[in-house]
């Protein structure tokens, strides 16, 4: 069984017991977490629309944190103009308990 939630702009396809990462949700690590928004379920054929209307996800979550740095590099050629930036993305670290379809 999998079912396909929305979360930070994106997709993700999850079943029971997966760990993803999304973009930073707000709770604390341990808190309990539900995602309402789903497209599609899969249990013994594919469900969506108005039948996913009240389907939702639980999960934990398992950490916050940073992700690896990334190197920004801005350079025009001839005029001696050059700027190095770095970023580091804010995650959450899901663990996915149930599929409530």
């Amino acid at each position: 069984m999998y079912a396909i939630i929305v979360t930070g702009g994106k997709q993700y396809k999850v079943s029971e017991g997966d760990v993803i990462f999304v973009e930073k949700l707000e709770g604390e690590a341990g808190s309990a977490i539900t995602f309402d928004r789903v497209i599609a379920v899969s249990d013994n054929g594919l469900k969506v629309g108005q039948d996913v209307a009240s389907a939702t996800v639980s999960g934990t979550v398992v950490e916050q944190g940073k992700g690896r740095k990334i190197i920004v590099y801005k350079y025009k050629r001839k005029t001696g103009y050059h700027k190095k930036n770095g970023h580091r993305q804010l995650y959450t670290k899901v663990k996915i308990e149930k599929i409530n379809a």
